[in-house]
């Protein structure tokens, strides 16, 4: 499902960079600007201009505890006799020498930066207008003491054309998600500069005036299927170019080793992305859609569906006898079995999705056992069935076993999803609906703790493919 209305809260909540930031970082720029303009630097300074993600308007949140980064262009006349590294040592010594900034002023290859602890970094690069040429722009190399062309403003009306064929800022919302997937996921390397680029490659001027990217995760879906088929066609690393200056290559920061990755990385991504919107029931495709983007994405509307069980499943039966003396789910539960249970219970949106990919040459069956004992390790009590009301503060050892009530072979691996659900759970921030290693072999401990109605569910993946081979129906734990 599209879920738009999630998107967009996603994006405003989480993704966007907050009011807060955003005035810290005007007036961080504007002080900035204030100190180069009546310092002694000496060049004649024509404009100060953004660059880079805040001038794309592709600037997102950070992730907690890192900061986030914006860039300022100075452009300036050029100095005679004055050399590329001149720029950039003398522009650093003027914070150098500012009480303010001494001490959070460092020095790069083409930019000076005031690096705020913890919470921003801004960049300032000196641009010489017309040193040797007219209509001409260079950036300074302080490694190289070189001069190289470049052509900040055509770049980033490249992408503000990109964006209005999308219409609706599409184009920068996608670009802003898929950044913020790289940033939580960590799976892949490509700097900003180099995703923006690959992504407005991905649309086309035959799009113009098409319902090809009608809404946020539509554009999602088009931009990363059509840079997947790009990837998918090149195995080896090409040459990508800065689409306004052709000497420049952008993916010179990238060797095989990355790009391979990426190219794997992008694959695997845009299967979720596709399963996720295809999918046509709303708790799953939540599910599938925080399998993307974390828990951060429907995130309340997730915790609320868990949270709440009981009264959904109670205001079922409203005006009807079978309610009467029941007060929750694990109580309609006792009185009428696994009909209780909503048709939904067993997909709630906060339930981790599985991360390995289906196999489709072999299916096993899997059964959950589970016996109950008083202590962790100690001797057990009974066997326990699903759906069985139990007391809290017991344990249950759960096991894997095949079609014929046996341990599966070492070149197998069961991975546990517990969830819990209810309000108990809830307030104790324990909701889980993760995946968990089995402790000793194909089987894993769990304390009976929260009132309410719980899953476990064993998946069987096999170790030298990593691939899903078999899962369990789900075993419900039911804690009085």
């Amino acid at each position: 499902m599209k879920l738009l209305n999630q998107f967009n809260d996603f994006l405003l909540d989480v993704v966007n960079l907050n009011s807060t930031r955003v005035t810290l970082l005007e007036n961080s720029v504007n002080a900035i600007q204030n100190v180069i303009s009546n310092s002694g630097w000496e060049p004649e300074i024509i404009e100060f201009k953004p660059q880079g993600s805040w001038a794309h308007k592709t600037i997102i949140k950070p992730l907690s505890g890192n900061p986030f980064d914006a860039d300022i262009l100075v452009f300036v006349k050029p100095m005679d006799e004055w050399e590329a590294q001149d720029y950039l040592n003398k522009l650093y010594d003027v914070f150098r020498n500012n009480e303010t900034y001494k001490s959070i002023v460092r020095r790069y290859s083409h930019c000076v930066t005031i690096e705020y602890v913890g919470e921003r970094k801004i960049d300032i690069a000196p641009c010489i207008n017309a040193r040797l040429f007219t209509n001409t722009i260079e950036v300074c190399n302080r490694d190289n003491n070189k001069f190289e062309t470049s052509k900040p403003s055509e770049y980033t009306d490249w992408l503000i054309d990109k964006n209005a064929i999308t219409g609706n800022n599409n184009f920068r919302k996608a670009t802003k998600l898929l950044k913020y997937l790289r940033d939580i996921k960590t799976t892949f390397t490509c700097p900003s500069f180099l995703l923006t680029t690959l992504l407005g490659m991905q649309v086309y001027d035959s799009d113009k005036n098409t319902n090809t990217f009608s809404d946020v995760p539509t554009t999602l879906k088009v931009l990363i299927n059509r840079l997947d088929d790009w990837l998918q066609l090149n195995a080896y690393l090409l040459t990508v170019r800065n689409p306004v200056l052709y000497e420049e290559i952008q993916s010179d920061c990238w060797d095989q080793t990355k790009y391979s990755n990426f190219r794997l990385q992008i694959n695997k991504y845009r299967k979720w992305i596709d399963e996720a919107y295809e999918e046509e029931d709303k708790e799953e495709s939540i599910g599938k859609w925080q399998r993307v983007f974390g828990d951060e994405f429907a995130k309340q509307e997730a915790v609320a569906k868990a949270r709440d069980v009981s009264e959904s499943a109670v205001s079922l039966y409203h005006n009807t006898t079978i309610i009467e003396g029941v007060n929750d789910l694990v109580g309609l539960v006792k009185k009428i079995g696994s009909s209780a249970l909503p048709s939904w219970f067993s997909r709630l949106p906060h339930m981790k999705r599985p991360r390995w990919p289906l196999s489709k040459a072999l299916s096993l069956k899997v059964n959950v056992m589970a016996n109950l004992y008083s202590h962790k390790n100690s001797q057990s009590i009974q066997p326990v069935l699903s759906l069985q009301p139990l007391v809290s503060g017991c344990w249950i050892k759960f096991e894997a076993k095949n079609n014929m009530n046996l341990p599966f072979p070492d070149s197998y691996k069961v991975e546990w999803r517990i969830t819990n659900t209810d309000k108990a759970a809830e307030n104790a921030g324990a909701l889980r609906g993760d995946f968990y290693h089995s402790d000793i072999g194909n089987s894993r401990w769990e304390q009976l703790t929260y009132r309410g109605v719980h899953l476990v569910e064993a998946f069987l993946i096999s170790k030298a493919e990593q691939m899903l081979i078999g899962k369990s129906a789900p075993f419900y734990v039911v804690i009085e």
